[in-house]
């Protein structure tokens, strides 16, 4: 065979084979790609709200292509029995971080952050902002009342007194109603300090507490100065005393008044020339 034949042919089997092994590359990575790891993961067969306790009938798997989320729990034995702190929905993975250690329990001491207290304190319609302050919301504590004595020339003065406060619950029931509506409530329990809490509880005591819905983004800290009835009625805050014994007595002496000065025009002659000079009463000619 012709040498040139055979070189022609070598040529092409390279590059046959080349080409062949392109295609099994890109061929291989696509179905290596529709054939991802899966994995098993736990999510909620319904909507679980918070404080619930997990049950079996409560949790189902489902494979998800992928690496798991973080903090998913893959064997739904870690999760039975463990209170939610959050609400989980229909078809989402179970989080670590959604639900309460293992032997918390639920209910609502299962929501309590660690170095934080639930403190409970008595509210109308009125002071729970009219029903609409629920689990989850933040609000400002106000109370009014009379100072004590010394303090209270002005009459019964109002202040704020926490600011930015979460609510934990509002009645018994920390969930709404069936129709997802707030409910009417006399006890609303918020997430505080324990230095707030004795705060919060003597003054629930001793004075009367209004609940100020704020948006929860909005997490900046006012100084308001507070307000006394007198204020109302001036139209204005009233101002606090000056501290006039710290400051030094000067005195003022009033400026003397001045008497009208009198001008003297004298008209001086020389021949056919005249001059006028002037001349003020007390001045010396100079």
């Amino acid at each position: 065979m012709n040498k040139r034949v055979q070189l022609i042919l070598l040529s092409a089997f390279v590059i046959a084979a080349l080409c062949s092994y392109v295609v099994y590359r890109v061929v291989g990575t696509r179905i290596a790609a529709n054939h991802r790891q899966t994995t098993r993961v736990v999510v909620a067969a319904k909507d679980i709200k918070l404080g619930n306790v997990l049950q079996d009938a409560d949790l189902g798997t489902v494979e998800l292509s992928g690496p798991p989320p973080k903090g998913a729990i893959l064997n739904r034995q870690d999760a039975l029995g463990r209170g939610v702190i959050s609400d989980i929905y229909e078809g989402e993975p179970v989080l670590e971080n959604r639900l309460a250690a293992v032997g918390a329990g639920g209910g609502l001491a299962a929501t309590i952050r660690q170095g934080m207290r639930a403190c409970a304190i008595k509210v109308d319609e009125v002071v729970g902002v009219a029903g609409f302050v629920t689990a989850g919301m933040h609000v400002d504590v106000l109370i009014s009342g009379n100072p004590p004595s010394g303090a209270n020339a002005d009459g019964p003065k109002v202040r704020t007194l926490l600011q930015n406060i979460e609510v934990l619950s509002a009645g018994t029931d920390i969930q709404r109603d069936t129709d997802g509506k707030p409910q009417q409530v006399q006890v609303v329990n918020l997430l505080v300090t324990p230095e707030q809490a004795e705060s919060l509880s003597l003054a629930s005591n001793q004075t009367k507490i209004q609940l100020v819905l704020r948006n929860p983004l909005d997490t900046a800290i006012a100084e308001p100065p507070g307000t006394a009835v007198a204020a109302l009625f001036n139209g204005k805050s009233t101002p606090p005393a000056p501290a006039t014994a710290s400051r030094p007595h000067t005195a003022t002496v009033a400026p003397k008044p001045t008497a009208a000065q009198k001008v003297f025009l004298v008209q001086v002659f020389n021949g056919s020339k005249r001059s006028d000079q002037k001349f003020v009463d007390g001045e010396e000619k100079q």
